[in-house]
């Protein structure tokens, strides 16, 4: 997609929230090639660092408000069905993926909309199973929030760090490459994270 690599290399803060918009919703954008990179320009006083994680998490925000809204009006049969349509295979997806953030929503209950949004392959698709369950949308856009908000922190944090050791002709090499040992620092977390609430919550059903 031409114009997507146009705006990646025309990164202000409108570019940043309408990319990271699309990256919530279902167009393949990679979020660490727009924040880190908006990040790195951040470090040389071209943006700031504070406002680039800020638009990027209102444009992840509305994106999966979107997906939310759609899921919750439209219904699984229609999802699906798009998921497996040329324009649905277009945009990376199809059916296993979608069933496979059901899954992830499922087993992990509200917790998945705030860890959902760390996990590779699942980040843009977990408000569709929010909003085929129904969840609550305010506490469904707080755990986004969180969520969203985490990830760009880490994201600029690491396009901040990379404008000190860096030359931009490298830094995409250089982001996918730190990406890889980002990405399993954070599974991780949300590994963590998961089994401290499955805890807590058996040890309340236990006292109870």
């Amino acid at each position: 997609m031409n114009w997507i690599s146009t705006l990646l290399g025309n990164l202000n803060y409108g570019t940043i929230l309408l990319l990271m918009l699309l990256e919530s919703t279902i167009v393949p954008v990679p979020s660490e090639l727009v924040v880190a990179p908006a990040a790195y320009h951040a470090a040389s006083g071209q943006l700031n660092v504070v406002l680039v994680v800020l638009f990027a998490t209102i444009g992840a925000d509305i994106g999966a408000s979107i997906n939310y809204f759609v899921a919750l009006y439209v219904g699984r049969p229609v999802i699906y069905k798009f998921a497996n349509s040329k324009w649905g295979k277009m945009c990376l997806l199809n059916q296993e993926k979608v069933e496979k953030s059901e899954r992830f929503f499922d087993n992990n209950g509200i917790t998945a909309t705030l860890t959902g949004r760390l996990v590779p392959g699942i980040r843009h698709l977990i408000s569709i199973p929010a909003g085929l369950a129904r969840m609550n949308y305010w506490k469904f856009l707080l755990y986004t929030t969180i969520g969203a908000g985490v990830w760009h922190a880490i994201l600029a944090a690491m396009g901040w760090y990379l404008h000190a050791v860096v030359p931009e002709d490298q830094l995409e090499t250089t982001i996918q490459h730190y990406n890889h040992y980002i990405v399993g620092a954070i599974l991780a977390i949300v590994i963590l994270v998961i089994a401290y609430f499955i805890v807590k919550t058996f040890t309340k059903k236990h006292k109870q």
